[in-house]
């Protein structure tokens, strides 16, 4: 397993994720076994990035298979329900683990797999082919991204889409990753993402390693060096983006947007139409969670606040539509109104 794949499915019947909470000091891997530990996997942030999420519970849903001790094709069928449920409830504003589940439900739904061993079979091809297809979508993004991205640029870049947030390439960060291999003079500004640190652990870990240039800046700091460095594009990713074009993305991202209208800068926000949701109809439809106190209050296992304060830690927020200058996805950029762009392209074969 390489240092950049999240996420993997042993022979043996194990999912091995890369325990990202651990980044960058310690490269750990944790062996998994049932579905309800990769559901806490899940929820925890040991495996993170809506992509990855989606994989995850893919993986998990093979695993409930592969390792059931039913004898019977309904009986399974049962079990994997349950395990379903169960993976639906570890985050609720990534759309890809709801899409995910409902591809391998529906797979395991088809009534020529009438025995434990068609199920089995059935349920870890579907999920290799959603991993594979993941690396592909990735890639597929990054070329679309290449003719928007000037030949020598300064990106500003929040929160981690790079391989750890999907299942071995990245989204946003894959487009700065993709730039770099064109032969492009980028250079990356990461919002350090409070209060997880996405950015000044992980995404600086993953820059880090590729050789590409780059500085970590607080994430108050975006507007200063918009004003008096000068910022090409911004680039983002999405854990769901709603039929008229407005994003869910990693909390600050917001605030990122209306900085960069305000400063001329071009806002772009790349996603993988897995994660563009045409049920919803606006982000104000959409779930934002809310983490525990203790990733305000602590920074590791330091205390930083006064005993008893009140917090507020929603994970994500909403940037409207206004802010967005186009949406990047595998099957090309799709630009305002979004509300009918977004249309055409999920029709499109």
């Amino acid at each position: 397993m390489n240092a950049f794949r999240s996420i993997e499915f042993l022979d043996e019947g194990i999912v091995r994720m890369l325990d990202q909470r651990k980044l960058p000091h310690e490269t750990i891997y944790n062996d998994y076994l049932t579905y309800e530990e990769v559901a806490q996997a899940i929820q925890d942030m040991v495996i993170r990035g809506a992509p990855a999420i989606g994989a995850a519970a893919a993986y998990g849903m093979a695993l409930t298979a592969h390792n059931t001790g039913c004898e019977t094709r309904d009986a399974l069928i049962s079990e994997l329900a349950t395990a379903s449920e169960a993976l639906a409830r570890s985050r609720p504003t990534a759309v890809n683990l709801f899409w995910a589940l409902d591809r391998m439900n529906k797979r395991i739904a088809d009534p020529s797999l009438g025995s434990v061993s068609a199920l089995q079979k059935a349920t870890l091809a579907e999920s290799h082919a959603i991993a594979k297809e993941d690396v592909a979508i990735n890639k597929a993004i990054g070329m679309n991204a290449l003719p928007l991205i000037p030949d020598k640029a300064t990106i500003i870049h929040h929160c981690n889409t790079g391989s750890l947030a999907t299942v071995d390439y990245g989204t946003a960060l894959g487009v700065i990753r993709t730039a770099h291999e064109d032969g492009k003079k980028v250079f990356a500004l990461l919002d350090e993402t409070r209060p997880r640190l996405q950015g000044g652990r992980l995404s600086a870990y993953e820059l880090k390693e590729q050789g590409i240039p780059f500085k970590v800046i607080v994430d108050g700091a975006s507007g200063h060096f918009m004003r008096t460095l000068g910022v090409d594009l911004c680039v983002v990713g999405t854990d769901r983006v709603a039929a008229n074009g407005d994003v869910a993305n990693k909390i600050g991202t917001y605030n990122l947007a209306v900085v960069a209208y305000e400063n001329g800068v071009p806002f772009y926000v790349a996603a993988p139409t897995t994660t563009i949701d045409m049920a919803t109809k606006h982000g104000d439809e959409i779930e934002i969670e809310e983490r525990p106190a203790s990733e305000i209050t602590h920074v590791r296992e330091c205390q930083i606040t006064p005993d008893g304060v009140e917090v507020g830690n929603p994970a994500f927020d909403v940037t409207p539509t206004k802010y967005i200058t186009a949406i990047i996805t595998e099957k090309g950029v799709v630009y305002p109104p979004f509300d009918e762009n977004l249309v055409a392209l999920m029709d499109a074969d």
